[in-house]
């Protein structure tokens, strides 16, 4: 096991009507602030006037900003830098799932920050100040809600890069499981996915001696895999969407990366693709993520046999552990599949050809090889692009 710190400042509040506490919460840090969410369903589901009512009653001036969008764009997050600093707001309220977090995360590094915003995620520079920020979920899925990191696209060039630092966890998060019933099934389904990869990007690691974590993971996979189908049947199931809510944040909040070399292959392989074709995260996940483990899997085949058995309760090939393994990478595809997602990259709705492939390999890598488990060159990505499709 690695040397590790812990340390995740973000407040959660869980559970029915907890909404009702955000006024109180934000007026804990300013009586000024902006109202970010996405494309309107907020105001369609009631999530809207019932955030603002709790506003309204601890005298919140509220400024709104809306239309973030999935695999969130900087230029929105300009927007929303120069509404801040023009209305002098000092305070963000992020209303809806990982787009709009990440979004408000990326406002609040961009605004006491003299230059382009984009240097946060287009390098290695450390983030110095923020503004406080809060959020209200209502799509259990990236996790953004107590994790330290933000992704955003770029739409010049289809970058979708990443900026993590301890300064970007939000100062609470309040989380009603109520929020997500009326969840189209894909977008349930896409979370479930996003959730389990955070997981597995951290179980899939070649460090010894973690099986405190490991049974953590496992225990997290076999949350999701056990209510994903339940929520989907009966969207109304409180059990079931708490189960999962909770999932959502656990997988990303740094807590069973705790001792470990994490990998992140994955979901930098899947930016590209989310990236250049606007994929949903959590789809594109579910493509990629069984590409590259039977890429991989023979490089600690242990581990991979252990996964089947674990997470999926699947008997042990003991004269086989690679059948074993494999089995384990066909349980998840074939879950995937269950649930309603793609599985292979000829699913999506897109056209993409050799060259765009290459493309993407050589984007992914451009700063040197990704991932732990296995470091992967531009020649490995690309043989990952093409078993997903």
């Amino acid at each position: 096991m690695q040397n590790f710190t812990f340390q995740n400042r973000t407040k959660i509040i869980f559970g029915r009507g907890t909404e009702e506490q955000v006024g109180v919460e934000v007026k804990n840090y300013s009586g000024r602030a902006l109202f970010l969410y996405g494309g309107g369903s907020i105001k369609r589901n009631g999530i809207y006037d019932r955030v603002m009512d709790s506003l309204d009653s601890s005298g919140i001036e509220v400024v709104e900003l809306g239309g973030v969008q999935p695999n969130p764009r900087l230029s929105l997050v300009k927007e929303g830098i120069k509404v801040c600093r023009e209305d002098e707001i000092d305070f963000i309220l992020a209303v809806g799932g990982g787009s709009v977090i990440d979004t408000a995360k990326a406002i609040s590094i961009g605004v006491p920050y003299e230059g382009d915003v984009w240097d946060f995620y287009s390098t290695d520079m450390d983030i110095e100040e923020s503004l406080p920020i809060g959020t209200v979920l209502t799509i259990p899925a990236a996790g953004s809600e107590s994790s330290p990191g933000s992704v955003i696209t770029k739409e010049e060039g289809g970058y979708k890069r990443d900026a993590v630092d301890n300064e970007l966890r939000p100062e609470f998060s309040i989380l009603n499981p109520e929020f997500t019933y009326t969840l189209p099934e894909y977008q349930t389904a896409s979370g479930a996915a996003d959730i389990m990869a955070h997981v597995m990007e951290r179980y899939f690691t070649n460090e010894e001696h973690v099986g405190l974590t490991d049974r953590l993971c496992e225990g997290t996979l076999r949350t999701v895999i056990e209510n994903t189908p339940v929520a989907l049947e009966e969207p109304e199931n409180y059990d079931a969407r708490a189960e999962i809510t909770w999932a959502s944040t656990i997988a990303h909040n740094d807590l069973l990366g705790t001792g470990r070399v994490e990998d992140w292959a994955s979901h930098k392989i899947e930016h590209e693709l989310s990236g250049m074709y606007d994929v949903t995260h959590g789809a594109g996940l579910a493509i990629v993520f069984p590409a590259w483990m039977e890429y991989v899997y023979q490089e600690n085949v242990e581990r991979f046999a252990q996964f089947t058995t674990r997470v999926w309760g699947k008997e042990t090939n003991y004269y086989s552990l690679e059948r074993t393994a494999r089995g384990g990478i066909k349980a998840l595809k074939d879950f995937f599949s269950d649930i309603g997602l793609p599985t292979n990259l000829n699913e999506l709705d897109v056209n993409i050809g050799d060259g765009d492939l290459e493309e993407m390999a050589n984007k992914c890598t451009e700063d040197g090889t990704v991932g732990n488990f296995v470091k992967l060159d531009a020649e490995d990505v690309l043989e990952i692009y093409r078993i997903a499709r």
